[in-house]
Order: structure tokens, then sequence, then C-alpha cells
């Protein structure tokens, strides 16, 4: 699928909301998109561990980890575990960290920052529920579309005219 968040806004004001632009590109792919899957964790990546080892064929994974920067959500090994099950994107509200590694991968990664402390396993967290940061809701099985414009999410599957 071929987009740009630009003329997706510009096609469907009413049906694109856009998210805060605070997210930076860290992945190796810059446009992706796909169904939400969401999970909540703060400062705890077992779940993103477990997720990213599923089926994510069509999805991208959404994780809110509170917007807390202390501890990487995201590094090389769990991106690459996400290429290998077919994620077209992450976008944590947190860090990521081996992005030099993570820069070569072919999967979309957005992040307010990176960080090279990992996080602690405890297997903390909460998956399938709505998760709202940077000014919008993320409802699993709605839709998101990311370019180097930026993020936005709509309810339904929308097209370039």
């Amino acid at each position: 699928m071929s987009f740009s968040t630009c003329d997706l806004c510009d096609e469907h004001p009413d049906k694109v909301h856009v998210v805060d632009p605070v997210f930076r590109d860290f992945g190796g792919r810059s446009v992706f998109s796909g169904q939400i899957v969401t999970l909540k964790c703060l400062e705890d990546n077992s779940m993103v561990r477990e997720k990213v080892t599923q089926n994510g064929h069509g999805c991208v994974l959404v994780v809110d980890g509170g917007g807390i920067t202390r501890r990487a959500l995201l590094g090389d090994m769990l991106a690459e575990k996400a290429v290998a099950h077919g994620w077209e994107g992450i976008v944590i509200n947190g860090a990521v960290r081996d992005v030099e590694i993570m820069s070569q991968l072919d999967i979309g990664v957005k992040a307010l920052c990176a960080i090279p402390v990992r996080t602690d396993k405890k297997g903390i967290g909460e998956e399938g529920m709505v998760v709202r940061f940077g000014g919008v809701d993320f409802n699993p099985g709605d839709y998101l579309y990311a370019d180097a414009n930026g993020i936005i999410v709509s309810a339904t599957e929308l097209s370039a005219v």
C-alpha cells in the first residue's frame, strides 16, 4: 500500500486523528501501516517480547509505556523477532535501544527517544485495551498510518484517492 499521511489527512479529514508530533523514526522502514494491536507496560517489556513472537502480518503494535523514558521497551533482538513474525511496525510511547541495528531492519519503529538501559522482566502489563497518548485514542482493530510526516489513526481502513 502506497500512501502519504498528508494525502490521507486531506482526503479524509473527518476520519483521521493526528498523533502529536513527538515521535522519532528508529526502524529501517519509514512508511508503515496496519491494524492496531495494543499493549500497556511500564518499564517492563515482557509482554512486548511475547507479542512480537506472534503473527503480526498486517498489524502495528502500539505500546503505551506511559511516556517513561528511563528504560527501553524495544531493542534490536525484539525488533528482529517482530520482523520474523511479519509485524508492519511498532509505535512506543517510551524509549528504544540498539538503534544502529534497528535502523537496518525492515520494520517501522517510532518512539520518543533512545536510551541504553534495558527493562525489568516481571511479566507485568496489559493487552488489548484502548490506550491514549499523543492526544489520540488507539483502539485495537483501528488503523494506524505512519510516515516521515507523522502518525495518524482511523477507525476505518483508508485509501488514497
